[in-house]
Order: C-alpha cells, then sequence, then structure tokens
C-alpha cells in the first residue's frame, strides 16, 4: 500500500525523510525563543502562563506542522492544477484557522481574525502558486475564511471548554496537514526534487511566527472583552 511506503520514506533519504526532521527543528527553535523571552519579559507578566500558556503552546506545535508541509510543497516547486489548489486551499485555511483560533482566543475577533486571514492568506498564496492563478486563488479564499473562523469559534467558546476544543483543533488540523503530506508523495513519487530549503528555512520561520504570535498575544490589542 503506498500508505506503508510513505511510512517507511519518513526514514529514508528522499525529501519525505526531512519531514519529521524539520518537526524537530522548528520545536527546538520555536520553544528556544520563547524561553529566551520568557526569561528577559514574560516571566514578569502577571498570569502569564494561565492566561497565554496553552495557547503559546499550540502555536508552536502548530508551526511545527505547518512549516513542514510548506518545505514539501517546495521541494517539488510545480504541481497539477487539482493538487496545487488542493495545497494552496489546505494551507491557507489550516494556518489560518489555527493562528486566528489561538489569537482571537486571548486578544478578540477583530486581531486574531485579522492576524489569521493574514497569516492563511500570505501561505495559502505562497504554496498555492504552484499550479498557477488557481491555486492561488484557493491560497486567497482558504486563507480569508479560515482565519475569521478560527477567530469567531475561540470567541464564541470562551465560556464552554475553550482549551479542550484548542486540542480537538489542532489534532483534526494535525491529521489534514498528515493527508496532504500524503497526497504530496503520492503525486510526485515519480517526480524530481527541485530544490531542499536546509535548517536555516526551518529556523527563520519558526522563530519569526513564535514572536510574532508571542508579541501579538501578550502585547497587541484587544476587544472589550478582554479588556
Amino acid at each position: 500500500m503506498s500508505l506503508k511506503k510513505f511510512a517507511k520514506e519518513l526514514g529514508n533519504d528522499r525529501i519525505e525523510g526531512e519531514l519529521l526532521k524539520t518537526i524537530f527543528i522548528s520545536l527546538f527553535a520555536s520553544f528556544a525563543i520563547l524561553a529566551f523571552l520568557y526569561f528577559f519579559k514574560l516571566r514578569y507578566i502577571e498570569n502569564f502562563i494561565p492566561k497565554y500558556g496553552i495557547f503559546l503552546f499550540l502555536s508552536i506545535l502548530s508551526y511545527a506542522l505547518i512549516i513542514p508541509s510548506v518545505k514539501h510543497v517546495r521541494a517539488y516547486r510545480e504541481f497539477a492544477c487539482m493538487s496545487g489548489m488542493m495545497i494552496g486551499m489546505t494551507i491557507g485555511t489550516i494556518a489560518g484557522f489555527l493562528s486566528g483560533f489561538y489569537i482571537g482566543a486571548t486578544n478578540g475577533i477583530f486581531i486574531g481574525g485579522v492576524f489569521g486571514m493574514s497569516l492563511g492568506i500570505f501561505l495559502g498564496i505562497w504554496n498555492g502558486k504552484c499550479c498557477g492563478i488557481m491555486g492561488v486563488m484557493e491560497g486567497i479564499m482558504a486563507g480569508f475564511m479560515g482565519g475569521l473562523m478560527g477567530a469567531m469559534t475561540s470567541v464564541m467558546m470562551l465560556n464552554d471548554n475553550l482549551r479542550i476544543m484548542a486540542f480537538i483543533v489542532f489534532g483534526l488540523s494535525g491529521i489534514i496537514l498528515s493527508g496532504l503530506n500524503y497526497m504530496i508523495y503520492k503525486e510526485t513519487r515519480e517526480m524530481e526534487v527541485q530544490g531542499n530549503d536546509d535548517a536555516f528555512f526551518t529556523i527563520f520561520w519558526s522563530l519569526l511566527l513564535t514572536a510574532i504570535t508571542t508579541g501579538i498575544m501578550v502585547f497587541g490589542p484587544r476587544s472589550a472583552l478582554f479588556s
């Protein structure tokens, strides 16, 4: 079965073998920058861990799943139209929804929606362009809807097991991204790798996304509900 072959490839030298390595590098970089920020600034903020800890933790885990998917797409550069549209839609939706959800849970619908839309649209376009304008359009629409829906969902659940839902949302998103990587593997088994981003790519984007997310959560504007 292709699924078993894909699982074996995770430990080989093909680009799929880099996926797990990329996850661990991303986690290390993100937790390192968070520890640095905590030591110098965040530990002086009252109730920092109870208010932000879970959402920052899940944000770091989410970025550690999104970044390998981005690297996987970039390794092959070009895809057929339907595959490229699925790539733009999936990454745009998941990135937008998760980031919007976490920021919405601490800052409100507006700032959560704006951040979620911005990140989702950016990543949706970046990855959807692998098949041209249709993938780009899918990425824009997915990031637009995902960012708003993520922020709205978290605020609507403020008094109804929000933290439990955050873990459920993360788990389902992880399954979807795993399915995307499997789809990319099936589509590219006969293709040559066009490029392979090194560890700097992973470290840079992990540090940047974690720092921005932390800054917005802690120091960003809030709606009246969170004042």
